[in-house]
């Protein structure tokens, strides 16, 4: 399944966020790492909704 998500540069770097998953963000140092580190994210972010059923 795929997801929409914002990618914003920040001071640090990058901030990303999935708006179709209320609280599930991430950062990176680059817009590549950001968008390899919201993938896991959303993997865990969905992993924890699957686990409270």
């Amino acid at each position: 399944m795929k997801y929409k998500v914002n990618l914003e540069k920040t001071e640090e770097g990058y901030a990303i966020w999935c708006p179709g998953l209320p609280g599930c963000w991430s950062q990176g140092a680059t817009e590549e790492e950001a968008l390899e580190n919201i993938k896991d994210a959303i993997e865990m972010y969905l992993a924890a909704v699957n686990d409270l059923g």
